[in-house]
């Protein structure tokens, strides 16, 4: 790990406004994350924790503050140069794997690399590679649905790493499965990140992930804050 910051967060504010009710779910909320890091945000449900990540992966805009990978403010950037630098630069995993039921495990982590117009032969090349990094390779032909839970979130973070992305931002990752399942799934993220230099941001409920974070905050009442460890 370099220590230099690969995203930084700084002075985000985030309020909703409902029927004679305004939230503040995210109050001057400020983050640096370190290449090669593992960045576990930990929180009660509903304190706002996808919000922020949303944030972070300039799906959502903050009422105020910036975000910044490499440097540049993602949310200057609109329509296709929003797209461009989210295709090439974000990863993105969520609690649902939303996999395409149609398509084999290969063809699902062929997506972004279409999209970002490579090669059908080249984009095939990087899914296969990434699919045996997660422990996949001997399912590239099989659909989500003959699939366990565990095996569709690898496909899902395969797809999330294919287009080499500077940072994984991961949406309660393992919610859906069971305790010994979801720690394969943390491992992974954790070799991942120690083996092939990648940077994670995970958000969930699940404490017991920090284990394998390098750094741990919770948010709660708007506010981000380190957990002494």
């Amino acid at each position: 790990m370099s220590g230099r910051p690969i995203l930084e967060a700084h002075g985000l504010s985030r309020r909703y406004r409902g029927t004679g009710v305004e939230v503040d779910v995210l109050r001057d909320v400020s983050l640096e994350v370190a290449e090669g890091q593992v960045v576990c945000i930990v929180g009660a449900s509903g304190v706002g924790k996808s919000t922020l990540l949303h944030i972070l992966g300039s799906l959502d805009r903050p009422d105020a503050g910036q975000v910044a990978i490499r440097g540049e403010n993602i949310h200057r950037l609109q329509g296709p140069a929003l797209d461009r630098l989210r295709n090439a630069t974000l990863g993105f995993v969520f609690q649902f794997h939303f996999l395409l039921p149609e398509f084999t495990a290969l063809e699902n982590v062929m997506m972004p690399g279409l999209v970002a117009r490579q090669s059908t032969a080249e984009a095939a090349r990087r899914a296969r590679q990434w699919l045996e990094r997660v422990g996949l390779g001997a399912r590239l032909a099989h659909r989500p649905g003959e699939l366990s839970g565990g095996e569709q979130q690898r496909v899902a973070i395969a797809r999330a790493l294919v287009n080499e992305p500077a940072v994984v931002l991961a949406d309660e990752p393992t919610g859906n499965l069971d305790d010994e399942t979801g720690e394969g799934i943390h491992r992974l993220i954790r070799e991942l990140a120690r083996d092939e230099a990648k940077t994670f941001v995970v958000v969930t409920h699940k404490r017991q992930f920090g284990v394998f974070a390098d750094r741990m905050l919770v948010l709660a009442e708007g506010r981000l804050s380190d957990v002494e460890r």
